[in-house]
């Protein structure tokens, strides 16, 4: 059955390393997400801004009409005046001339606050749009940077999935399609060695039992607390893989 677990074990570490571009890959395309979203962030301020302003331009048109209404009638009221001889509707259009004065001071402070805020938005609007464009123009670099990063890991997930095909078909069928199934659902290693009677997935302590179960590889022996398939890594069946070069390199660098 070990002789089952060695082409599985090939296959796993191709497996591994693909699971880690799929991560890398992600990473890089949340990142140029992440710079998309900045950029139409920025965008849409900016248009929302330029709404602000238009609406502003609205009002301003408003205002001074009205504020020119105000100033026809003031003129008008003033051409009466100049003509009446009693004091009474004299002084009654005086006051009417007073109000109306009033409410041109009024007009008139409400349009400088309009002039004020229109050109503190399009100062916004301008500062807005510098940035949208310096970060546009000072992304394309690390973009371009990225889409060729995504791209290598698309090239090499192909020649990785072209040797784990090869791979395959020299698998036991049974021992695959449970290696398979394992694989779905943990996203890890699912063959294993067992270390001191402790699997190296969970680390979790098994019994004597368990251990001389794995020591034979007459069957498939799996973890109980997690399901991992687990193997003896001193077994002569496992020895010139890439797992077993992996682990003599580790005893070396303990040493």
């Amino acid at each position: 059955m070990l002789e089952a677990l060695k082409v599985i074990l090939e296959v796993q570490e191709l497996d591994m390393k693909m699971i880690q571009l799929i991560h890398l890959k992600r990473q890089r395309q949340k990142e140029l997400a992440n710079i998309n979203a900045n950029k139409s962030s920025l965008s849409e301020r900016a248009e929302e801004k330029q709404r602000d302003i238009l609406e502003i331009k609205k009002m301003i048109r408003l205002a001074e009409g009205e504020h020119g209404e105000v100033l026809e009638r003031m003129k008008k009221l003033e051409s009466q005046q100049a003509s009446i001889k009693k004091v009474e509707e004299y002084n009654a259009i005086t006051h009417e001339i007073s109000s109306a004065d009033r409410e041109r001071l009024a007009k008139e402070q409400r349009l400088s606050d309009l002039y004020d805020r229109q050109t503190a938005e399009e100062e916004i609007l301008k500062s807005l749009n510098e940035s949208l464009e310096s970060t546009t123009e000072s992304c394309k670099v690390l973009e371009s940077e990225i889409h060729e990063s995504i791209g290598q890991i698309n090239d090499e997930g192909r020649i990785l999935k072209g040797e784990r095909d090869a791979l395959v078909v020299q698998a036991d069928p049974d021992a695959f399609k449970i290696y398979e199934r394992l694989l779905r659902n943990k996203k890890d290693r699912v063959v294993v060695p067992l270390e001191s009677r402790c699997c190296s997935g969970c680390h979790i302590m098994l019994t004597a039992q368990h251990e001389n179960l794995v020591r034979k590889g007459e069957r498939l022996v799996f973890c109980e607390h997690c399901s991992r398939i687990h193997y003896w890594q001193e077994s002569k069946a496992i020895e010139d893989t890439v797992v077993a070069t992996k682990q003599r390199r580790k005893r070396t660098t303990k040493v």
